[in-house]
C-alpha cells in the first residue's frame, strides 16, 4: 500500500466512523453534546468522549472546554474516557489533558483495510476448536471470565454493554466465540455501524495456551465473511501491539493511533 492509500483510508475512517456513537442508542444511554465534543453516557463502565474534530478550539477555549468535562465528570461521580487519536489537532491536546487529570492507558494503532481479501481467507483452527456466533448472557459472561483470566481484572461491564448493544438491535453486532469442549478460549466481536461501509472489529483476546495456533486470524477471517455478507467493504480495528503484524500481514494498513485519556474523579 501507498501513503496515498493510508491516507485515503484515514479520510474514511475520519468521516464514517467518528464521532463514534451507539445507533440505536441501547436502553439506558444518553448522548449529549458540549461544542465539538459528544458524551455518551451510560453504555459501559466508564462515560465516553468523542468528536470528529474540535472545530479548531485551541489555548484558553480548549482548557476551558476540558475543564467542563472534569467538572461535570466529578459531579457524577464517573470516570470518563477520552479517546485521543494521534492525528487530532492541536498538538498539545495530550498535555492539556494530562494537565486536567487525565491519565492515558494504552496506546493502540487504528489499522483500516479492504473486507475482501481478509473474507477469502481460509485459517486453519487448532482440532477440537470451533467457531460460534452467540447472543445469551451465559456465553457473554464466559467471554467475560476469559478476558478476566488473560488481563487479570474485572470484566463484568463488557457482559452489561454487548447485552445492551444486542438487545437494542441484534443485527448491529455479531459476537463469535472460540471453543475447545466447554472451554472459551477466544472471543471478538464485529459492529456494522450505520450508514457506513465498514464492519469495525473488537475483542480477539486469547487465553495464553492457545496463541500462536491461528485462532486469532481465523476470528478474524470468519467476522470479516460476515462483513461481506452485509456489504460492508472495510474493516476497521484498533489494536494492540501484539495483534498489529498479524492484521497487516492480512492486508490491514496503519493510519493512526488511538489513546484513551480516562479522568477518575
Amino acid at each position: 500500500m501507498t501513503d496515498l492509500d493510508a491516507r485515503t483510508l484515514r479520510d474514511a475512517y475520519d468521516t464514517q466512523l467518528r464521532p463514534d456513537i451507539p445507533d440505536p442508542l441501547p436502553a439506558g444511554v444518553t448522548v449529549d453534546s458540549d461544542g465539538p465534543l459528544v458524551r455518551v453516557l451510560g453504555l459501559d463502565h466508564r462515560g465516553f468522549l468523542t468528536y470528529r474534530s474540535l472545530d479548531g478550539l485551541a489555548g484558553a477555549e480548549l482548557d476551558a472546554l476540558i475543564a467542563r468535562q472534569v467538572e461535570f465528570f466529578r459531579g457524577r461521580g464517573e470516570a470518563v474516557e477520552w479517546k485521543l487519536v494521534g492525528h487530532d489537532e492541536p498538538a498539545d491536546l495530550a498535555e492539556r489533558l494530562r494537565a486536567a487529570g487525565f491519565v492515558p492507558e494504552d496506546q493502540e494503532t487504528v489499522v483500516v483495510g479492504p473486507v475482501a481479501a481478509l473474507a477469502g481467507a481460509v485459517p486453519v483452527l487448532p482440532d477440537g476448536v470451533r467457531l460460534r456466533e452467540v447472543t445469551s448472557r451465559t456465553d457473554l459472561e464466559r467471554i467475560a471470565a476469559m478476558e478476566e483470566e488473560v488481563w487479570g481484572s474485572g470484566r463484568s461491564h463488557l457482559v452489561t454493554g454487548l447485552e445492551k448493544e444486542i438487545a437494542a438491535d441484534p443485527q448491529s453486532i455479531a459476537v463469535v466465540v472460540a471453543e475447545a469442549g466447554e472451554t472459551v478460549v477466544s472471543a471478538g466481536w464485529i459492529r456494522y455501524p450505520a450508514g457506513t461501509g465498514f464492519g469495525t472489529l473488537w475483542g480477539g483476546s486469547t487465553l495464553p495456551a492457545w496463541r500462536r495456533r491461528g485462532i486469532y486470524r481465523a476470528l478474524v477471517a470468519y467476522r470479516a465473511r460476515l462483513a461481506e455478507q452485509r456489504g460492508r467493504t472495510l474493516l476497521q480495528v484498533d489494536c494492540s501491539p501484539d495483534s498489529r503484524p498479524i492484521l497487516e500481514r492480512l492486508g490491514l494498513v496503519a493510519v493512526t493511533t488511538t489513546t484513551p485519556y480516562v479522568y477518575t474523579p
